[in-house]
């Protein structure tokens, strides 16, 4: 692993208690956001239809990073529950609960549990833009073609 990045985070009330996010493994990409449900709560999300889970956290990232939230891919394969607008992006600024949005493109109900592990959250640098006004832009071999044009 390169350069490691200090993430300053909170509980909220809803969040204590749960694990605190870290790496599983030497070179995960990523670390579980785990659902901040009540401890004999549950949350059902019928198929064909989105929910807003909770993980009871906030975090505080360095100014020049941003945080992806990506969908986990034992949930996508085993029961069709993916992140609805994968990647998500936390912005360095935001300081509010982090909040994870899933939908069931399985064809049955998926229940989530206090502790569940729901997402993955990868941190990573971002670059400053600015964009600059040209009338003409320079040629490439692609050109214009998109939507599949580089494939068969």
């Amino acid at each position: 692993m390169t350069d490691r990045v200090t993430i300053a985070f909170t509980w909220l009330d809803h969040g204590r208690g749960l694990e605190a996010p870290r790496q599983q493994s030497a070179s995960a990409a990523g670390v579980d956001l785990l659902a901040a449900l009540g401890a004999s709560e549950t949350l059902t999300i019928e198929p064909g239809k989105r929910a807003l889970v909770p993980t009871g956290m906030a975090i505080a990232l360095p100014a020049g990073y941003e945080a992806q939230v990506r969908p986990r891919s034992g949930l996508a394969a085993k029961h069709g529950v993916t992140v609805l607008n994968s990647p998500g992006t936390i912005d360095a600024d935001y300081r509010g609960e982090i909040k994870v949005i899933l939908i069931n493109h399985g064809e049955a109900p998926f229940t989530i549990r206090r502790g569940e592990r729901i997402a993955q959250m990868v941190v990573a640098p971002v670059s400053g833009v600015e964009f600059e006004l040209k009338e003409i832009l320079d040629a490439t071999a692609r050109g214009a073609g998109g939507f599949g044009s580089t494939g068969r």
